[in-house]
């Protein structure tokens, strides 16, 4: 899968402020072939044997004729939340609850995979934020971070280092080519179920009993 450069990041640790420059807007136009999966899950199939992809679930951030950018919501990395807020000096509220201390980071994709993003639901105001949904935001400020650490971020978010990126006709081709299943994108699974569930949660959002389709992947 290549890496497609859509828009800048920001850096980790650090995260400095940057404007972000999205694909286009939540309002872009669709696609040349009409398609437009923003606020969809990719859920790679059992078949996928791909290193980085194979088992994952993305949400699709962004759609349009520039590209595809994405976060991976199921492959956490060693680093936990109370890690990288000390990396990046920021001083912890005691009232900040511990279940937000030690969330993982996940890792988000390959692309600029030395950076920070944050799927969060929307509220306050961040200098780097793209509005996906009434449910869904994303920041790639330390702003939104800054506003954790002191106890009045977001109620529910997802840090991710790195994302994925595909360019324009890449993603649909991998559709085509039977790589991945998409079904709307659903806040509960995004931001509250445990890591491990994801992966079987999404793929019941079709109505699909994740060991049927396993095996028929393992008969094709």
């Amino acid at each position: 899968m290549k890496k497609s450069k859509v828009g800048p990041a920001l850096a980790m640790p650090g995260m400095p402020q940057e404007q972000l420059m999205t694909l286009g807007g939540k309002h872009a136009a669709l696609t040349s072939s009409g398609l437009n999966l923003a606020n969809h899950f990719l859920i790679a199939m059992p078949s996928m044997q791909d290193p980085v992809f194979g088992g994952t679930v993305v949400y699709v951030c962004e759609h349009n004729d520039k590209g595809v950018l994405g976060v991976v919501i199921n492959k956490p990395t060693d680093m936990t939340m109370d890690v990288l807020f000390e990396r990046i000096d920021l001083k912890l509220a005691d009232s900040l609850r511990s279940s937000v201390k030690s969330s993982p980071i996940m890792f988000g994709g390959p692309v600029q995979d030395d950076r920070g993003f944050v799927l969060h639901s929307p509220g306050g105001r961040y200098s780097s934020s793209l509005s996906v949904t009434d449910e869904v935001a994303f920041t790639t400020s330390i702003d939104v971070l800054e506003a954790v650490a002191s106890g009045a971020g977001p109620q529910r978010m997802l840090v991710s280092i790195g994302y994925a990126g595909w360019s324009p006709g890449q993603l649909e081709e991998e559709i085509a080519k039977n790589g991945w299943l998409t079904v709307g994108a659903d806040a509960h699974v995004l931001f509250d179920l445990p890591v491990e569930e994801r992966y079987n949660a999404a793929i019941k959002l079709l109505g699909i009993d994740p060991l049927m389709l396993a095996t028929e992947a393992g008969h094709a």
